[in-house]
C-alpha cells in the first residue's frame, strides 16, 4: 500500500504564484517548518503494521528515565509503586535532578539506579545499556524524537511525553523506526485516562451515542508568562523557547487524543484535512517586554512576533465527521479540555462544567449521571480508579496511564496508544502552523498508517486480558502494602 506522503502542493497550492505573491509566512526560509515541505512530498510504504501488534511479554520491565525535572520526577514517584518493574537508570543534564530521583527510590527501599548526566549526550550512553527494556522520556520537546529514535534503534521500547514530534519529518521518523524495529513508541497522553474520557469511550463502544458525528476538544489553560510576583510560572523557560514561531496549536494532544480514540481515528477512520486560525497576540509580547527590563533571558524574544492568544482548528475525517480543536493559555479563561462527543442518539461534555451526558435531547440529572457512570464504568476504572485517585497525578489519570503501560508490557499486550497515534496527534501542531500562516488555508493531514487504518481494530479497553499487575502503597506504620487491582 503506497500513499503520497501528503502532496501539499496539489491541495494547497503553496508553491503557486498566488500564495507566493502574498508573502505567505510558511514560505519564508526563516520559518522553522518550511523544511518539512520536503517531507510531505516523499512517498512512504508501510514496513510493518504496528496497530494491534503485541511485543513479547516482559516479566519485569526494566526502565531507563531521561529527564528528571518536575514531570520526570513525578513519574518516578508513580512508577515506583507498580509491581513488575524496576527503574534501572536515571539521566538528566543536571545531576541534582538525578540525585532527586535517586532519593525517591531510596526512601521507598528500592534498589539504587545507575546515574547518567552532566553532559548533553549522556542519555545516549544510557540507551546503549543492554539491561533496559523501556526508555521513559520527559525532556524538552525538541529532544523527544531524537531520543525516541535512538532508543528504538538500540532495541528499546519508548514512552515519550507530549508531543512525540514537532515536525512532520520527525513524525515519519518515529513511524518508520517503530515499524522497522517492532518496538513500541507510545506518547504519554495522560488525558486518555481521565475517568470521564474513559467513560465516554466505553459508552461509544456500547453504541450509546449512536453514530458519532462530531467531537470537540481543547487545552484552555490560563498560565500567564508574567505572574504577580514577576516570576515565570512552572519554571518553563525551555517551553517558551519551544513555542516561538508557532502560530498554530502547538499543544494539541490533550484535547485531541481522547476524541481520536472515541472516533476510531487510525482504526477505521482517518483525518483528511484541517484548517486553522489564530487571533493576534494581545498579551505575551507585553509580558516579555516587562520581563526583559530586568532579565536578559527575555531579550532574545521579539515581543511583536509572538503566538496568538487563541487558536481554533477544524478537522474533517475520511468518513465525513468533524472535530473542533482549540488552544488558549494567555488570557483568563476557565480551564477546559471541552471533551464533547456528539452522536445521532446522544452526546456528552465534561468541560468547563461538571460532566454531563445527553440521551435523546434530555440531559441527565445528578442521580442519573451517577447511575450511568456506575453502569458503564470501564473495567480499568473499576479495578484501579480508587487506587489511582489516592496516588494522584492529575487526579489519578497519570498513574493509571503508567500502570496500563507496564501491565501491557508484562502481559505481552498491544498498547492503548501506538506510534501512528503518536505521529498523528503530534502532527497537528506543525500542520496548524502552516494553515494559520496561509490564512487558514485547508491542509491535508498525512495518513501515517498508509491505508491500513481501514482494517485496523478499534481500541479494546475491556481488560479481558492482563490487568494482573499489582500496586503497592506505603503506610507509615505498616510499610509496603500490596493493593489488589
Amino acid at each position: 500500500m503506497r500513499t503520497n506522503r501528503r502532496n501539499f502542493l496539489r491541495i494547497t497550492g503553496i508553491a503557486g504564484s498566488g500564495l507566493l505573491a502574498t508573502g505567505i509566512k510558511s514560505c519564508n526560509k526563516e520559518t522553522p517548518y518550511a523544511n518539512t515541505l520536503k517531507a510531505v512530498k516523499q512517498s512512504h510504504k508501510q514496513g510493518f503494521n504496528m496497530s494491534g501488534y503485541a511485543a513479547p511479554k516482559i516479566e519485569t520491565v526494566r526502565i531507563g528515565m531521561i529527564g528528571i525535572g518536575a514531570r520526570g520526577l513525578s513519574a518516578v514517584h508513580r512508577l515506583k509503586l507498580i509491581e513488575g518493574m524496576e527503574i534501572k537508570a536515571l539521566c538528566d543534564l543536571r545531576m541534582e535532578c538525578v540525585e532527586a530521583g535517586q532519593k525517591v527510590l531510596a526512601e521507598y527501599g528500592l534498589p539504587a539506579a545507575r546515574t547518567y548526566g552532566g553532559r548533553e549526550d549522556a542519555w545516549k550512553e544510557m540507551c546503549l545499556s543492554s539491561d533496559l527494556d523501556l526508555i521513559y522520556i520527559a525532556t524538552p520537546w525538541n529532544l523527544h524524537t531524537p531520543m525516541s529514535v535512538f532508543a528504538m534503534e538500540n532495541g528499546k521500547h519508548v514512552a515519550v511525553e507530549v508531543p512525540a514530534a514537532v515536525t512532520i519529518e520527525e513524525c515519519w521518523q518515529l513511524v518508520e523506526l517503530s515499524e522497522r524495529t517492532k518496538k513500541y513508541c507510545m506518547m504519554l497522553e495522560n488525558c486518555c485516562y481521565d475517568y470521564f474520557e474513559l467513560l465516554t469511550l466505553n459508552l461509544a463502544r456500547q453504541g450509546f451515542f449512536g453514530e458519532i458525528i462530531h467531537g470537540e476538544g481543547a487545552y484552555i489553560h490560563y498560565y500567564p508568562l508574567l505572574s504577580s510576583n514577576g516570576s515565570l510560572p512552572y519554571g518553563s523557560k525551555w517551553r517558551l523557547i519551544q513555542e516561538q514561531g508557532r502560530p498554530g496549536n502547538y499543544y494539541p494532544t490533550h484535547g485531541l487524543g481522547p476524541l481520536c480514540q472515541v472516533m476510531n481515528i487510525n482504526r477505521g477512520d482517518k483525518f483528511n484535512y484541517l484548517t486553522s486560525m489564530s487571533c493576534n497576540d494581545f498579551v505575551l509580547g507585553k509580558q516579555l517586554t516587562e520581563l526583559a527590563k530586568t532579565d536578559a533571558f527575555y531579550r532574545q524574544f521579539d515581543p511583536g512576533k509572538q503566538p496568538g492568544n487563541m487558536n481554533t482548528s477544524l478537522i474533517m475525517t475520511e468518513k465525513g465527521k468533524t472535530i473542533m480543536l482549540q488552544q488558549a493559555r494567555d488570557t483568563p479563561r476557565v480551564y477546559s479540555r471541552i471533551h464533547m462527543v456528539s452522536g445521532t442518539k446522544g452526546a456528552a461534555q465534561k468541560w468547563p462544567l461538571p460532566g454531563r451526558i445527553n440521551s435523546n435531547d434530555e440531559w441527565f440529572t445528578d442521580d442519573q449521571m451517577h447511575e450511568i457512570s456506575e453502569k458503564y464504568k470501564p473495567e480499568i476504572v473499576k479495578r484501579l480508579g480508587d487506587i489511582a485517585e489516592k496516588i494522584g497525578g492529575h487526579g489519578g489519570m497519570d498513574f493509571m496511564m503508567d500502570w496500563r503501560l507496564i501491565d501491557c508490557l508484562r502481559n505481552g499486550l498491544t498498547l492503548d496508544q501506538d506510534v501512528y497515534d503518536a505521529a498523528l496527534w503530534s502532527s497537528i501542531g506543525p500542520l496548524t502552523d502552516w494553515s494559520v500562516s496561509n490564512h487558514a488555508h485547508p491542509i491535508e493531514v498525512p495518513d501515517f498508517t498508509c491505508g491500513s487504518y481501514v482494517n485496523n481494530t478499534p481500541l479494546d479497553i475491556s481488560l479481558s486480558r492482563g490487568g494482573n499487575t499489582q500496586v503497592r502503597l506505603i503506610n507509615k506504620d505498616e510499610g509496603y502494602k500490596q493493593m489488589a487491582v
